[in-house]
């Protein structure tokens, strides 16, 4: 079973407040021509190396497995300031601030916040594969409240920090474009999700309207599937779509007329300059779902480098020391991370209660103490401190979580919401997963599987997922 919607955490609307934003540089070099000048000399000097290398890597690579390894690799280049890959300050029109030597990529959003962070993440991954400069959209509130504001992702992540570990400059789209413009620009894009749900019009977003943007979409070849045509599965090829990136195979793709564009009834074929795709979340290397395994490359060289944001951080260690009661001059203790969704899984329960369905809470018990026992059996510490996350409402088993000595973030008692905006229930309780020495989450969940992610591969942390679904599951 696979699911992919988000925790909501319903509140009053309020905007964000001033998290700090990554500065403007002035230089004005174009990707192309950095390139250029500094690898060069380099590229000379090491042509025999580089023979030797390839004679060696022909040696090696002798199987399409480990063809498809290689391939997975991600480009590695330096990078100057991401600003100076556009020609200034946002302007009313798109063209008018993109370089005309330097080509970009961009998608939208439509999947709920953390499957949009995913969507992020095979953005970048794409963006890396066809040395294209990505154009990050903000996120959207489909979760949280349609009142809400959208969200920049520089607010949430640490931006200069994921552009210096993926090498490539990493733009945002209230970085080109006037959030204000009244300017309508016209842009052709790939249709991908008619490709997979038959019948479907190309996904929609409402950042489209916000970034006032009218589309024109062309549908993409049916070989972009990642698995075959009588599979029953939403997912398409990240490689498959790199290759509409390039003029030979874009040229054979396009095999029938783009749709009109909703306002002006324009047809243009995928821009080439700015290039866009309707919805990337459904999107893998080698196979479908692959975020939940070790081996994602998506993860490996995209998501393990998207850190927060440090006063995102900052804000959410305040907020776990106030949890946990520790006074003021004493270190943040390490503690254990549990993340409990119910809400709309409720709709998978089928005919058992919610007691029956969901893990009950001497079951996420002993998954606590499989975690406390690894801990300290692989890192010689006793971690007591535990931090519940979770969408329930029900009092009662809040109160039940407190009879084992757990805690949790009381966002009404902290006023969290008036303070800072209705994001920060939710953007908090991801960091604090994150934080955790260890994690306990729910199965099938995405905000359970990217802090899981996090506590293994940043802290080398233990971690469990609890099974659910009919009584007895997580039995073991």
């Amino acid at each position: 079973m696979a699911l992919t919607s988000d925790d909501a955490l319903p509140s009053r609307l309020y905007q964000y407040h001033d998290l700090s934003r990554p500065g403007r540089p002035s230089t004005r070099s174009g990707i192309s021509h950095y390139i250029f000048r500094r690898q060069f000399i380099a590229s000379c000097a090491a042509l025999a190396i580089v023979s030797v290398a390839a004679l060696a890597l022909l040696t090696l690579v002798t199987t399409p497995t480990q063809l498809q390894s290689f391939l997975t690799a991600a480009p590695v280049t330096e990078v100057e300031d991401a600003q100076s890959y556009l020609l200034g300050p946002p302007t009313q029109s798109l063209r008018d601030n993109l370089r005309n030597d330097t080509k970009y990529i961009t998608s939208w959003l439509n999947a709920g916040w953390t499957n949009d962070v995913m969507t992020i993440g095979n953005l970048l991954y794409l963006a890396l594969i066809t040395e294209r400069v990505p154009i990050v959209p903000s996120f959207i509130p489909s979760h949280i409240g349609p009142e809400a504001p959208t969200l920049p992702f520089g607010h949430v992540f640490d931006v200069p920090r994921l552009s210096k570990a993926l090498r490539i400059p990493v733009l945002e789209w209230d970085q080109v474009k006037d959030v204000n413009s009244s300017s309508l620009d016209e842009l052709g894009c790939w249709a991908v999700w008619p490709i997979v749900e038959q019948g479907a019009p190309p996904r929609d977003s409402s950042l489209i309207p916000k970034l006032n943007l009218d589309l024109s979409y062309t549908r993409a070849p049916d070989w972009v599937k990642l698995t075959a045509p009588d599979i029953n599965d939403k997912h398409v090829s990240l490689w498959s779509l790199a290759r509409l990136a390039y003029p030979e195979a874009r040229e054979t793709a396009i095999s029938q007329p783009p749709d009109p564009s909703p306002q002006h009834q324009v047809s243009l074929p995928p821009d080439d300059h700015l290039l866009c795709y309707d919805y990337l979340y459904y999107t893998a290397v080698t196979s479908a779902w692959e975020w939940n395994w070790d081996y994602s490359p998506v993860w490996r060289f995209v998501g393990k480098h998207m850190h927060w944001n440090a006063t995102l951080e900052k804000l959410a260690d305040e907020h776990a020391r106030r949890a946990m009661n520790i006074s003021d001059g004493e270190p943040t203790p390490p503690f254990i991370s549990i993340h409990m969704r119910h809400g709309d899984f409720r709709i998978y329960c089928n005919e058992f209660s919610d007691d029956q369905c969901f893990v009950p809470l001497p079951a996420v018990a002993r998954r606590v103490a499989e975690v406390q026992q690894e801990l300290f059996d692989k890192k010689g510490i006793n971690v007591s401190h535990v931090i519940m996350t979770s969408d329930e409402r029900d009092p009662n088993w809040w109160a039940e979580v407190r009879k084992y000595g757990w805690t949790w973030v009381d966002y009404a008692a902290e006023r969290t919401v008036e303070k800072y905006g209705r994001w920060y229930p939710v953007l908090l309780d991801a960091i604090l997963q994150s934080r955790g020495a260890g994690f306990v989450g729910t199965e099938y969940s995405t905000m359970s599987l990217l802090a899981l992610r996090r506590v293994q591969d940043w802290d080398d942390g233990a971690v469990r997922m609890a099974k659910w679904g009919r009584p007895g599951a997580d039995d073991h």
